[in-house]
């Protein structure tokens, strides 16, 4: 089966496609000659995900899946969430979102938080939605290369190490993508 996936983070892709194997063609927004800056203007990941799939369903016809992800920091009253790729502004430099996450948490003990990811699936104009999540703390520092975005400084649950310091494989089987794409292949399958 084919669908395509409303990004063009190669990150994202080579993770989804490595979670997936064979079972589907994963199709980038390139894979289908989509060049527009697809909207994302709401306030809740769930609505984010829903617009970005709808968005390349209306306009290309093929089935498809969107997904939005956040950082919720507890002791930030959940920041910066839906804003996480542009939380330091609208550059959205990786680097300058964490600086800004270790900045607000300076001095502070309480450093709970947990990536969410909601994907909104849309096949034959029929919509699902997907939540994955995992549990952990942001670190004092950015450790290890591996990853992007916030993963150099969090540091999921029951695990020593950053997901910046672990192997695809070993952060997809715990990660809040990998969980959610986990649901939505389960739903494939059936």
């Amino acid at each position: 089966m084919k669908l395509v996936f409303a990004t063009n983070n190669k990150h994202k892709l080579s993770e989804l496609q490595n979670m997936l194997g064979n079972e589907f063609q994963v199709l980038s927004l390139a894979d289908i000659n989509c060049q527009d800056e697809i909207p994302e203007d709401h306030e809740t990941l769930e609505e984010n995900a829903s617009q970005k799939a709808h968005y390349i369903y209306e306009k290309f016809g093929l089935n498809c899946f969107a997904d939005d992800t956040g950082l919720e920091v507890a002791s930030l009253n959940n920041e910066p969430g839906v804003y996480s790729a542009r939380y330091a502004g609208s550059s959205r430099s990786s680097e300058d979102n964490m600086k800004k996450v270790l900045q607000r948490l300076d001095g502070v003990e309480e450093r709970e938080a947990r990536f969410r990811t909601v994907i909104s699936l849309i096949i034959d104009g029929k919509e699902t939605q997907f939540e994955g999540i995992v549990n952990g703390d942001i670190l004092l520092e950015e450790k290890g290369k591996d990853g992007f975005g916030y993963d150099p400084i969090f540091q999921p649950k029951s695990y020593d190490v950053s997901f910046a310091e672990m192997s695809i494989n070993e952060k997809n089987k715990i990660s809040h993508r990998g969980n959610a794409v986990r649901k939505l292949v389960e739903y494939l399958l059936k």
